[in-house]
């Protein structure tokens, strides 16, 4: 039986062109993935490293575990939030909007400073609900 070889340099580009959308520096990268910034580096440069390193990096550009080596075999990542999804059971919570207004105020109102505008704190909750009505989160006509 033989495999796919790895093709490292492939991944190296993925993975450091991401890293360069979320992480401002591969110091930044390394400390959200739990690892060195040499070993980033490697990862970076095409060099081998662990399978184990490889899932840390995969959580750390929020892709699901096991992108990295799917793109050094030809492959593309899966984003961890579109993994999640796919096999995500869990019954969907729906609100009313009365709900969903009243929980956003309160959140809003609990975390943003004391000194926003009520009107801030309105429009901030206003705009939530709106979100989670085209997620299908809040019950129409309630």
């Amino acid at each position: 039986m033989t495999t796919t070889p790895r093709d490292l340099d492939r991944l190296a580009q993925r993975v450091k062109a991401h890293r360069m959308e979320q992480y401002p520096s591969r110091d930044a990268a390394a400390e959200a993935a739990g690892i060195t910034r040499n070993t980033w580096k490697r990862v970076e440069e095409g060099q081998e490293v662990r399978e184990s390193t490889y899932a840390k990096v995969d959580k750390a550009l929020g892709w699901a575990i096991g992108s990295c080596l799917a793109i050094a075999e030809g492959g593309n990542p899966v984003l961890a939030a579109d993994d999640i999804a796919a096999t995500d059971t869990s019954p969907t919570v729906t609100l009313s909007e009365e709900e969903a207004q009243r929980a956003a105020f309160e959140a809003a109102r609990a975390k943003l400073p004391a000194s926003t505008p009520i009107g801030d704190i309105n429009a901030f909750s206003a705009e939530f609900v709106e979100i989670l009505r085209r997620l299908g989160q809040v019950r129409e006509g309630d």
